[in-house]
């Protein structure tokens, strides 16, 4: 069974072509590729992001507290309704990422989502994430607000199956026809020659690894993929006079979100 309860420190690195080039021919001593990797050269991760009607979540998340959430569906590939995808929950606290998810078939996933009722427990289904999510839609009225797809190259380390490093290209993002089965595609959120690298661990990284991000002038960044999204749509609302119609400080000042009524 796939692995469906994390915990880990996530720490992220956006880097060019000429540096995701060095980066992957120096991790191949230490790591080995992914399982999906290793039959083609990138997978596909397509996700719908749910979020309240003013964007609650995601305004709480770039305010940078100490805690916050986000809630996902996410698909590898594009899938049919009666496939199986992960509905998650994704929590940090005090930079500890915990990510809870559960399998189910994507026309279950959809009428979870959108009235709050859990389905009939089937096997490939976790019990106790349901009843998360059960009270997550309890307390929020979630609807999808965002499509973000993207390409994978991922690695393990040889020696801890816990460390973990991912490559991300071609990042699309779209806010409209948000279904996964409708397709892939969407409008660009990073640069052609910009990657994301991320350093998944439970524990502090090795020194081996540190030495390659030192040697390679490689520094931690602070990188939402929706977060860069929602402050490119905000930019986007700029009226004639370049000034931002969609305030997001004044957002991030005033949160509030939409109870589902109970």
């Amino acid at each position: 069974m796939a692995k469906e309860v994390f915990n880990r420190y996530e720490n992220k690195f956006l880097v060019d072509y000429a540096t995701y080039q060095k980066l992957q021919d120096q991790l191949h001593s230490y790591m080995e590729m992914d399982e999906f990797n290793k039959s083609q050269k990138f997978y596909t991760i397509c996700n719908i992001y749910y979020d309240t009607k003013d964007d609650y979540l995601i305004r709480n998340s770039l305010g940078k507290p100490k805690y916050k959430e986000k809630f996902r569906l996410r698909a590898y590939g594009i899938p049919r309704e009666d496939e199986e995808v992960y509905l998650e929950v994704k929590k940090k606290v005090y930079g500890l990422v915990n990510k809870r998810r559960t399998k189910l078939k994507l026309k279950e996933a959809y009428a979870f989502a959108a009235t709050g009722i859990k389905p009939e427990v089937k096997p490939y289904m976790n019990p106790q994430v349901l009843k998360e999510l059960e009270y997550v839609f309890q307390i929020y009225d979630l609807e999808p607000r965002l499509y973000l797809a993207y390409d994978r190259k991922a690695f393990f380390s040889k020696e801890d199956k816990d460390l973990r490093i991912t490559f991300d290209t071609n990042i699309r993002t779209r806010r409209y026809n948000l279904k996964l089965e409708a397709g892939d595609y969407g409008e660009k959120l990073l640069k052609a020659d910009q990657w994301l690298m991320e350093v998944k661990a439970e524990k502090s990284i090795p020194v081996w690894l540190s030495k390659i991000l030192s040697e390679n002038k490689v520094y931690k960044t602070s990188f939402s993929k929706y977060g860069a999204e929602y402050q490119r749509m905000l930019l986007n609302h700029k009226n004639g006079k370049g000034e931002i119609k969609l305030c997001l400080n004044q957002y991030l000042t005033q949160l509030q979100f939409t109870p589902r009524s109970l």
